[in-house]
């Protein structure tokens, strides 16, 4: 059995390319989704916050460069300085996505629980917890 590291990676490149192939008919990436998520979770969202959420997922440098491309391709817009907010266009074409997102999201799943879902994912972030600092018990 090869290491949950291997797996990790593999996932990941395997879903960032599917993604990426998927959302290029909208003119966005992976993690430009993922940016308009925060966006439509959290509206006049502040760019800092925007980064926090996503440091995991890119670094400062490219979340600047994205941020600036949803804003260019109208996505997004600026109702305050700093400050984020989908477009009613980036709204209604965020719906769009959200339908072959969840095309997407089904054929990733096929042969997996909901169940065997959540224990991967609560495997995951333990794993994360574990190794990202010392726990409460001071280990």
């Amino acid at each position: 059995m090869k290491p949950i590291g291997y797996w990790l990676n593999r996932t990941d490149k395997a879903l960032t390319h599917h993604m990426n192939d998927m959302l290029a008919g909208f003119g966005l990436t992976r993690i430009a989704w993922q940016v308009l998520n925060v966006v439509q979770d959290a509206p006049d969202v502040h760019d800092t916050e925007v980064r926090s959420v996503l440091a995991a997922n890119a670094d400062p440098a490219t979340l600047t460069e994205v941020i600036d491309a949803v804003l260019a391709d109208g996505w997004a817009a600026r109702p305050a300085p700093d400050r984020l907010t989908l477009t009613p266009d980036g709204r209604r074409r965020l719906a769009e996505v959200a339908v072959r997102v969840d095309a997407f999201r089904e054929l990733s799943m096929t042969g997996i629980s909901l169940d065997e879902y959540h224990t991967a994912v609560r495997v995951l972030e333990r794993m994360s917890l574990n190794l990202e600092g010392p726990t409460s018990d001071g280990r």
